[in-house]
């Protein structure tokens, strides 16, 4: 499983999808930390300072991270997300594991500092940037329909973890609604310009099938450009 964050760079600034999680939590869940948001970005010439909106498809310790880390950037989340993570589902301990208090915490400090952009349904971030509420992974999971050269794609998120639950239309087993979930694969076939252009959030295939961002850099791949193979 690998773990994904998403630069949308345009000529007004860059947009950030997820932010990932620090090196203490990661090691604390059982998984290798390559390298922070921070660090991933400088790989491909970009700073803190470029990053004007951050899009977070849900708050799950592995997508909500870091966000101190992005002080300037404006947060943007569905409503529907920030209500479940702070109420009372989480008083059940299936539906409070995937989420990490001290990231919760930093979210409502920044909430407070008036970071916080609430989202109830689709909406636009910037021209050629939409959001996408789909649920069923979450209640209030969003997905990110980008304009690129290439068509239009679909930073998928836990919508699709792996390309495997979208053709066999089987759901990743962490979710809060099957029903939801299976109407998320068909928004997300709808929204995207074809197979080659839906992104799961954690398949391995992704950096196999992309080509580098940069030469040299490894680990970080251009999805504006045509994947090699939707079959390898």
């Amino acid at each position: 499983m690998d773990f994904f964050v998403w630069a949308i760079v345009g000529p007004n600034g860059t947009v950030l999808v997820d932010t990932g999680a620090g090196a203490e939590t990661m090691t604390e869940r059982g998984h290798d930390h390559l390298r922070s948001p921070l660090a991933a970005l400088a790989d491909v010439g970009l700073g803190a300072g470029d990053v004007t909106d951050i899009v977070t498809t849900h708050m799950h310790w592995d997508h909500a991270g870091n966000i101190l880390d992005f002080p300037q950037a404006r947060l943007h989340l569905q409503r529907a997300e920030m209500a479940h993570a702070t109420g009372p589902s989480m008083c059940s301990g299936f539906l409070r594991r995937p989420y990490d208090l001290q990231q919760t915490i930093e979210w409502l400090r920044e909430l407070h500092r008036g970071r916080v952009s609430f989202h109830e349904g689709d909406d636009e971030i910037a021209p050629g940037i939409s959001i996408h509420h789909v649920g069923g992974h979450t209640p209030g999971l969003q997905v990110v329909r980008v304009s690129t050269a290439r068509g239009n794609v679909v930073l998928a998120s836990d919508a699709v973890h792996y390309y495997e639950n979208l053709v066999a239309e089987n759901p990743f087993p962490v979710l809060v609604s099957t029903i939801d979930y299976v109407a998320a694969l068909n928004t997300v076939t709808r929204l995207a310009d074809g197979p080659g252009h839906v992104i799961p959030g954690h398949d391995p295939l992704v950096l196999k099938r992309f080509p580098a961002a940069r030469p040299g850099v490894d680990g970080a791949v251009a999805l504006h450009l045509e994947p090699a193979s939707v079959n390898s």
